[in-house]
This record gives structure tokens, sequence and C-alpha cells, in this order.
């Protein structure tokens, strides 16, 4: 799990991002990314509606599963950034921890480019 400092605390933080925030798609999931005060810590939330699936329990393996992908990045250059990821496909339960932490990796390279 992520550490405090690196979550999101309330709604009103995150619409900040839905409102500001830059748009980067991915085959499995979205990435919103905001600028924030360089010296902060970066921030990351995990958004599974349920039509993505019913089940609370796939819904939070998918966000747990995400996390540890983001929590493991071999680079975490990302000061001063807040990310949501939006997840599209209930899919992302099953796929291998590889693909997985190449898609979440792959977004965020793609987020700091621009």
């Amino acid at each position: 799990m992520l550490s405090k400092i690196h979550r999101f605390h309330g709604y009103g933080s995150i619409r900040g991002v839905y409102q500001r925030g830059n748009n980067y798609r991915g085959p499995l999931m979205t990435l919103k990314v905001s600028n924030r005060a360089t010296n902060r810590p970066f921030r990351v939330a995990v958004v599974v509606s349920k039509k993505v699936s019913k089940s609370a329990v796939v819904r939070n393996r998918i966000r747990r599963r995400i996390y540890e992908a983001v929590r493991t990045m071999p680079d975490k250059n990302l000061p001063g950034k807040d990310m949501i990821f939006t997840v599209h496909s209930d899919s992302l339960a099953s796929v291998e921890d590889k693909k997985l932490k190449k898609d979440v990796t792959d977004l965020t390279e793609k987020a700091l480019q621009n």
C-alpha cells in the first residue's frame, strides 16, 4: 500500500484534478494528471466504477494491484504530480503483474513527457 502522504484525502482534491488535469489513455485505463508545487510529494488515486465489475472484491483487487504497481515503480520522479487512474476493463483483475506494471509505467512516462 502507498504511504499516507501519497494518497488523496477527500473528494475536493480529486475534483481539482478532474477539472485541471490532462488525460492520457492506455489500453486498459486512463491516467489523469495535474501539477502541484514541485516540493510536494506525488499523490495517486485509483477509480474503479461498478461498470467495470459489480463485485466489490474484484474492484478492490484491481485497485490494490494498481497501487502496488505505482509503489514499486523503478523511477518515482513524480514530485508535484496528482494522478488518477481510471480503470476501463475488468481484465485488470487477471492480467499478469508484469503487463500491469508496464502499462502503469508507460502511462506515467507519457504524462511526464508532456
